[in-house]
């Protein structure tokens, strides 16, 4: 943690807290429909619905909560959060244990995790701002990235490892405990947060939940980077199921070569972050941004040459490899753009917005692309969303944005 007192002792207990709430999710990576699976019998309808409806209906229920963060101090947000997620996912254990643990209440949870999920990021990324300045959020966005990746390798093979010897439910315990650790970090952190000003209306309006998304396309540079970053993660994520069907099913792989060849090529990740900040020092943040968001397009296309044994897994760590390293350096230059292009007033609302956006997109592609695999095959339906990737850098900002104005007084809507 070092490193981490550079940007002082609240970052450094915002960072433990992100990476240790991060560590527990990925322990229970799968655990949920392994869970569905193994002791609700779920059929594949029911384990569909449990990532794709569990992800919009999360989203949905966010909506209203943008604006309602943005007027409250963030600190007390991030620990509600975290809370509401510790004691949503100990129900699961909890009722494992009566015997009453239903497919409704797994879905229940999905939709109370996803809804705090979107939240807790919309008041982090609100705290981060007010609580370093700005010449700092690019090494805090880019260790935060580099914690990311490094848990991506470590954390799957754990949690199946725990998986097989202890079974789904006690890794949803893990992830459970990773936020009650996580809201007591923040805790300890302490600190004196500024007050927000207080809204001019007494109570919400039904215009106030779109607020996020008028600001968003309202700016310029931020329109092209929020669809840039909507469909890209829409495609990517849309292609994991078919790519997992293609390895495991029709070319053989085993489930352990499969985790190997997401597992390993996570490292890239971590270099990508680690070089954030020194290549935008040198060639500056619009130039790193764009070429990073050209490179990492053209990496998914590479996955229709896979073919079977060990070459076929070479290419799937290839392709692996060069597209998280890039999207490594671009993700910490992207949150760092769109912290520096939003007006402080506005943080909480437009991050929300985004993270709505890129859930029920990604939720949407998914389910599009089930059905294209269905159809065509996954080989094909991955070479389509493949072709698709090539055209969004189309949508990355073309010239570097003008410094921000000053922002003003936030309107009351008549």
């Amino acid at each position: 943690m070092r490193s981490g007192h550079r940007l002082g002792r609240q970052f450094g207990w915002l960072w433990a807290a992100y990476g240790t709430s991060a560590l527990g999710t990925w322990l229970a990576f799968g655990a949920f429909p392994l869970i569905a699976i193994q002791v609700l019998h779920a059929g594949p309808a029911q384990v569909a619905a449990l990532s794709s409806v569990g992800a919009l209906a999360g989203a949905a229920v966010a909506v209203p909560l943008g604006p309602w963060v943005e007027f409250r101090r963030k600190r007390p947000v991030l620990i509600g959060m975290d809370l509401v997620r510790f004691a949503a996912l100990l129900t699961i254990p909890a009722a494992f244990a009566l015997g009453v643990l239903s497919f409704a209440q797994l879905l229940l949870v999905s939709v109370v995790v996803a809804a705090a999920d979107i939240t807790f990021r919309a008041a982090s990324g609100a705290y981060l701002k007010t609580l370093l300045p700005a010449e700092h959020l690019l090494v805090a966005n880019a260790r935060f990235e580099s914690t990311t990746w490094t848990i991506t390798i470590i954390g799957p093979p754990l949690g199946g490892a725990a998986i097989g010897l202890l079974g789904p439910v006690a890794t949803v315990v893990a992830d459970a405990v990773s936020y009650l650790l996580s809201a007591l970090g923040i805790r300890v952190a302490g600190g004196q947060e500024p007050r927000p000003e207080r809204r001019p209306a007494a109570r919400m309006r039904a215009g106030d939940l779109l607020d996020g998304w008028r600001y968003i396309l309202a700016d310029a540079t931020l329109r092209p980077l929020f669809f840039n970053t909507a469909l890209f993660n829409g495609l990517v994520m849309a292609t994991d199921a078919l790519l997992a069907v293609l390895m495991l099913g029709q070319l053989g792989f085993t489930p352990w070569q499969y985790g190997l060849a997401f597992a390993a090529p996570a490292i890239g990740g971590l270099f990508g972050a680690r070089l954030a900040r020194p290549l935008v020092t040198r060639f500056g943040q619009h130039r790193v941004l764009v070429v990073a968001g050209t490179l990492r397009a053209i990496w998914l296309v590479g996955l229709t040459l896979v073919g079977p044994r060990t070459g076929g897994l070479l290419l799937v760590m290839g392709v692996q490899l060069g597209l998280i390293f890039c999207c490594g350096l671009f993700n910490p230059v992207c949150a760092t753009y769109r912290l520096e292009r939003t007006a402080p007033d506005r943080v909480a609302r437009t991050l929300s917005a985004w993270s709505v956006t890129t859930k029920a997109s990604t939720a949407l592609l998914t389910a599009v692309w089930g059905v294209l695999g269905g159809l065509l095959g996954p080989r094909t339906a991955i070479g389509l969303a493949g072709v698709l990737l090539l055209t969004t850098p189309l949508l990355l900002p073309r010239r570097a944005a003008a410094p921000l104005a000053e922002p003003e007084p936030t309107p009351n809507h008549a």
